[in-house]
């Protein structure tokens, strides 16, 4: 009996863990990188753990002096770029990505510091009285955007960011995971790109998009609410 609780127990964990994942590859047209090579090594690359504490320094980049080794990546506005993660999204939730003028470079450790972060793509959850909700980015492996033709050639970072919400009923349960890519973006335009938030900062946590029973909404439920700006547009 001992060795049945402790198998199940060990085949548990694994599952837990296999349901974590990173976001460790640039996406370029067709072209995948390789791992980590212009994406920003994050802290959870062997423990693939969730930020759960949306006031933390790892909502930026969730990680910690990787940038400096870090590709930066040249590619023309209007391009399609995105990421691949280690394996597919295996929970629901709402996942988003962001872009921030590097200030100095993108392999700066300091870049995406402050309010310079706008919101480029995110795949939003729906939901129906009758069928419940539907999780667009559940299932997934690659995620991608164009890049905006209009915003000012320079270097960026690109934060891809997956919230996942099947625990997220009490606060603090919300599972965000995270990476930054770097990038050198040429032929832009002149647009001046926003709302512009920071991270950490964007978040409170008690966003009803971030704190949220999923599997038992209030009666007057109408819809996902999306936490953050609006996605910028040209």
């Amino acid at each position: 009996m001992k060795l049945t609780i402790t198998a199940a127990i060990l085949a548990f964990a694994s599952q837990l863990v296999s349901s974590h994942y990173t976001f460790p590859d640039l996406v370029v047209g067709s072209t995948v990188t390789a791992d980590w090579q212009y994406v920003r090594m994050t802290d959870n690359h062997y423990s693939q753990a969730p930020v759960t504490d949306v006031t933390s320094p790892s909502m930026k980049c969730y990680e910690s002096n990787t940038a400096s080794n870090t590709s930066t990546y040249t590619v023309a506005a209007g391009s399609t770029i995105g990421f691949k993660a280690d394996q597919a999204v295996y929970h629901p939730g709402y996942l988003d990505i962001y872009m921030a003028k590097a200030n100095p470079t993108a392999n700066t450790e300091s870049a995406g510091s402050g309010a310079v972060w706008f919101k480029v793509a995110e795949w939003v959850p729906t939901w129906t009285k009758a069928a419940g909700f539907t999780w667009p980015s559940e299932n997934l492996q690659t995620f991608t955007f164009t890049i905006p033709k209009c915003i000012p050639s320079g270097q960026y970072l690109v934060r891809i960011e997956q919230i996942a919400l099947h625990v997220a009923s009490t606060f603090g349960g919300a599972q965000l995971y995270i990476a930054c890519g770097q990038i050198n973006v040429t032929g832009g335009g002149s647009a001046n790109p926003g709302p512009l938030v920071a991270f950490p900062g964007a978040y409170t946590g008690n966003e009803p998009g971030i704190l949220i029973n999923i599997y038992n909404v209030p009666a007057t439920y109408t819809g996902y609410t999306t936490p953050g700006p609006a996605k910028f547009t040209c």
